[in-house]
Parts: structure tokens; sequence; C-alpha cells
């Protein structure tokens, strides 16, 4: 692949990913969750499975445990997680979805659902399957982080 080819490929994969992210957060606003960014969304991705600590939430995020606490202290203050004690470690607090960032995650969600469809709908449900199969391979599932 030339180096030209190369670019070109990488600037669609920041211009699709950019715009997942965009028609997401619209999606999750256009559903009634207000005051929640990009990045809370990237949060709670982490904290779905079973809540987490701050430090694995910064781990996640790829950022500092400083700036994964005020993260953490914002979706607290608004609703849509709580600290609780953690089961196996008495020193640390679990972080973990309320009902509301339950919520917000189902729009989430449906937002991407929305959007995911509309490429189908573009490439067809075949070349829509191998998309999604080829990025599985080179961009496997692991921590979702945020472009700050």
């Amino acid at each position: 692949m030339q180096n030209s080819e190369a670019m070109a490929l990488s600037a669609a994969l920041l211009a699709a990913a950019g715009e997942l992210t965009r028609r997401i957060d619209e999606g999750v606003v256009a559903r009634g969750f207000e005051g929640v960014r990009p990045a809370h969304g990237f949060a709670f991705a982490r904290l779905a499975p079973g809540g987490a600590t701050v430090t694995e939430l910064a781990a996640h995020l790829g950022v500092t445990k400083q700036a994964a606490s005020q993260l953490v202290d914002d979706i607290v203050r608004k609703g849509y997680a709580e600290r609780r004690p953690h089961p196996g470690d008495a020193r640390a607090r679990l972080i973990v979805l309320t009902e509301r960032g339950w919520a917000c995650t189902r729009a989430a969600e449906e937002a991407a659902a929305e959007v995911v469809r509309g490429w189908a709908d573009v490439l067809g449900e075949g070349e829509a399957r191998v998309l999604r199969e080829c990025l599985g391979r080179i961009a496997p599932y692991g921590p979702l982080r945020p472009s700050w």
C-alpha cells in the first residue's frame, strides 16, 4: 500500500469514527440526556460490565487518576453513576452506573445502531458485515479511549 493510500484509509477511518461519535452524542441528547459528553460514554463502556475503580477507569481511558476522578465526580453529580464500597478491597470504592446511567447507555446503543443501519443501507448488509469483521481483526475489542 502506498503512503497516499494509507493516508486516505487513515483519514476515512478517522472521519467515520468522528462521525459515529458525533451522531451518538446527538442521539443521546435527543433522547433527553443532557450534560453528557462523548468522554462520559467511553467511561460508561468501562463501568457497564460491573463497575470499576477510579484506577481501573483511568487505565481504560488512558488518563491520570486525577482526570478519571474528576470525570467520576462529574457523572456522580449528574446522577449517572454512584460510588459503592468495593466488595474485595475495603480501601477502594467501586464506581457503578445508576439506572439513569444505564438508560443513557441504552440511548447511546440505540443511536449507534441507527448510524450503523445507515452504513448498511449504503454498503449493503453483506459488505457491512465484512467491514465489521475486518475492523474486528485489526482492532480487536479492548479499551475504548476518547481522542482528547
